[in-house]
This record gives structure tokens, C-alpha cells and sequence, in this order.
């Protein structure tokens, strides 16, 4: 059975402070054990409030009519603890390499 080698998250890469697990998105790269990469972007619920809402201010997406991000995953909060839980359970439902996009070896 193949299994998670590493997940890496691009908001721990961050300056200290700027990650807020209620508010935010962030990339995630999981690596299996067969060596195999995916990727997928993690959004909090409130983020995608806060992102429309900011849309509309600036008229971007059409005055905020619309949103949205490749391989988006809606979650709860985006903490490394909650993002494992996820990315497990997409594995466990054979479901990560549909909802995230496999990373080739030259690139995505």
C-alpha cells in the first residue's frame, strides 16, 4: 500500500507570524512513498470570504462574481495538524490523485 513520504506546506516557510490557520491558503506538495508528487492549494473557509470580499472592493474576478484556484481544497482551518488529517483521509478514500494534480518530473 502506498503511503505519505512528506507533506510540505508553503506557509511554513513564512516569516513568523504570517500564517493565520483561520484565515488563509496556502500550496501543499505530498510526496508518496512511491515517489510520486501532488500538489494542492488549501483554503479556509473564512479566507474565501475575506478573498471575495476583497474582490468586490477592487472589482478583480469580476467585481468578485467569481473565485477560483486550481486544485482548491475548502477546509476548516489550514494548520499542519488539520492539512494531515485531510491529505490522509483524501489518500485513505483514493481520492488525492484526483483532487490534486500530480507533479511530473520536470516540473508540474
Amino acid at each position: 500500500m502506498i503511503g505519505i513520504k512528506e507533506i510540505w506546506i508553503e506557509a511554513e516557510e513564512w516569516v513568523e507570524g504570517q500564517w493565520d490557520y483561520e484565515n488563509d491558503n496556502t500550496d501543499v506538495i505530498v510526496t508518496l512513498t512511491n515517489g510520486e508528487k501532488y500538489v494542492g492549494s488549501f483554503f479556509t473557509y473564512s479566507n474565501i470570504a475575506e478573498l471575495t470580499a476583497k474582490n468586490k472592493r477592487t472589482g478583480e474576478n469580476l467585481q468578485g462574481k467569481y473565485l477560483w484556484a486550481s486544485d482548491m481544497i475548502l477546509v476548516d482551518k489550514c494548520s499542519r495538524k488539520d492539512i494531515e488529517q485531510v491529505v490522509n483521509e483524501l489518500l485513505k478514500q483514493d481520492e488525492l490523485r484526483t483532487i490534486f494534480s500530480k507533479i511530473e518530473e520536470n516540473g508540474m
